[in-house]
């Protein structure tokens, strides 16, 4: 599927419209965008206390398997997709903050790909924007009438935030990484065109509104 392009970076607001939006696959995939490191762990000094032994009865408990991802194939859509979570560091107004939360984006974005769920996406995107708007209709398009995709993960290697002291919009550079997607149709058939795996470039501009990160604007670097 093809995306939204920009001319230039610095990048304006997107330009180019998308022809065919049934054939428009987002960066989705983002493999869950990178989520910033475990904190760093403390050291807590105790004093033991004595040991008491206490006759307890036994405690009879039956344990709950944890549901099994399974990833979408010829036969269905995915099951137990896990969820991506926000990492705290990504509600930061800083540059790690913004950096942490355009890796957790993608992780949505793929993660609708993946679902056809766009909530988690569209909480931090302003989807009355073209590129916005544009990437939600391609998700929908691609579940409606008992539709789905496999395969379109993205992971996101390299995440430049072109920092800008005292700006509400910061922009970021980004590359990702997309698998190949197919297209099935309800009844089993395969739907569209193949679409390739890709290693682009991406421009990203992110708002700071309301104590949140949200997307504003996202497509292709061209040129």
């Amino acid at each position: 599927m093809s995306r939204l392009s920009f001319a230039t970076f610095p990048f304006t607001h997107v330009r180019t419209w998308v022809a065919g939006l049934a054939t428009v696959v987002l960066l989705s995939g983002c493999q869950g965008g990178a989520a910033p490191g475990a904190s760093p762990s403390e050291s807590i000094s105790t004093t033991a206390s004595p040991t008491l032994s206490v006759s307890a009865p036994a405690v009879s408990a039956t344990a709950t398997a944890s549901p099994v991802y399974k990833p979408a194939d010829a036969h269905g859509k995915a099951q137990n997709v896990p969820v991506p979570v926000m990492p705290e560091l990504a509600k930061e107004n800083s540059k790690a903050g913004l950096e942490a939360f355009i890796g957790y984006w993608y992780a949505t974005y793929s993660y609708a790909t993946e679902t056809g769920d766009l909530r988690p996406w569209s909480q931090s995107t302003d989807v009355t924007t073209v590129s916005g708007a544009a990437y939600k209709k391609a998700v929908e398009l691609n579940y409606a009438n008992g539709r789905w995709v496999v395969g379109g993960r993205i992971t996101t290697p390299v995440i430049e935030v072109l920092w800008q002291d005292g700006l509400v919009e910061q922009p970021a550079k980004v590359q990702v990484l997309q698998e190949q997607i197919q297209y099935y149709d309800a009844d089993g058939s395969s739907g569209q065109q193949v679409t390739p795996e890709y290693n682009t470039a991406e421009a990203v501009m992110v708002s700071y509104r309301n104590g949140s990160w949200q997307v504003i604007d996202n497509g292709l670097i061209v040129g």
